[in-house]
């Protein structure tokens, strides 16, 4: 009946009456409040721009495991191999490593038990791990079972080259690369010092290759005896070279005088080699004491970084003598 507040669903419950309620205003002002620019759309989740960024990120971050390891060596970077082939070769390098993972149930070949015959001959720690976590440490490349977590390469400071290079029993010998982007070319470079003497290699921190698990490999195994130095600025580092007394001398096929002319190869050298393609560039060559040119043939346009270094380092373990040994 009309009237009858028992009747079900004729009070309202309090807080539900539509409308202005006492103390509403502050409530309002709230709500006419700005909730700030409005974000990217690669920042807004589900959004296709958003989909898009996430996928390109995920494709850089494996680009280098899925090479097998051609990671980019910069100082503190960790570094993966992958792949069967890849884990046997950096193996067989004996590059260091941090961890070797296996995963479960993998189906067994010549490669995965040479694989672990020689972790097991060198202690190397194996964790055996689901498919899914292979997956994860190596940003989703093709790993067959099988990868590698190598620890960051500690590189040395250009100035510890030159303290070492004037206490041993020859005069100091340093190579210089600059812009040099190929690891398997630094490796090359590496492992011409290491036959012919030479103190240590310096690096520069951009643009340019570091000891990466490639480099590690193409060094075949001078790497462990060679010091590989990274600088933050070549040219002032060169100009701190020259002040401990070293001759830099860079490699150019412009150069006014050929290598075996060069009347300083048996002092303190400090030996640059520029890129195959831009060679070197305008400061560091101007930083150079001079410039020197390997001859080669009319038909052939130039040489490159790792062929030239050890060409010249030859031509300067010649000028002194041959002795080269450690």
């Amino acid at each position: 009946m009309a009237g009858n507040s028992q009747r079900r669903g004729a009070m309202r419950k309090t807080g539900t009456k539509k409308g202005m309620v006492v103390g509403s205003g502050g409530q309002r002002r709230k709500g006419l409040k700005g909730k700030g620019p409005t974000p990217r759309a690669e920042e807004r989740p589900g959004h296709p721009a958003a989909r898009r960024a996430k996928k390109a990120a995920a494709d850089s971050s494996g680009t280098a495991a899925r090479r097998g390891g051609a990671g980019t060596g910069r100082p503190g970077a960790a570094e993966t191999v992958a792949g069967r082939n890849a884990v046997v070769e950096a193996l067989r390098a004996e590059v260091p490593v941090k961890a070797l993972y296996v995963a479960e149930r993998v189906d067994s070949d010549d490669r995965i038990r040479e694989i672990l015959k020689i972790a097991a001959a060198r202690g190397l720690p194996l964790l055996e791990a689901p498919r899914s976590e292979l997956d994860k440490v190596t940003a989703g490349a093709v790993h067959q079972g099988v990868a590698l977590a190598l620890p960051p390469y500690e590189y040395a400071d250009p100035v510890d080259l030159v303290e070492a290079a004037h206490e041993s029993d020859r005069p100091p010998l340093i190579v210089a690369l600059d812009g040099v982007t190929d690891p398997r070319n630094l490796g090359a470079v590496v492992r011409s010092a290491g036959a012919f003497g030479a103190h240590g290699v310096v690096v520069p921190e951009r643009r340019s290759a570091g000891m990466t698990a490639g480099a590690w490999k193409t060094s075949a195994g001078a790497a462990a005896r060679v010091p590989v130095a990274r600088a933050t600025n070549l040219a002032r580092t060169l100009r701190a070279y020259q002040d401990a007394g070293l001759f830099v001398v860079g490699l150019d096929g412009s150069g006014d005088t050929e290598l075996g002319d060069v009347e300083v190869l048996d002092q303190p050298l400090c030996l640059v080699v520029g890129s195959e393609a831009a060679g070197m560039s305008r400061i560091v060559t101007e930083t150079c004491d001079l410039v020197a040119r390997i001859p080669i043939a009319s038909d052939v346009e130039s040489l490159n970084a790792g062929v030239a270094a050890g060409v010249a380092l030859y031509e300067i373990t010649r000028a002194r003598g041959g002795g080269a040994s450690r």
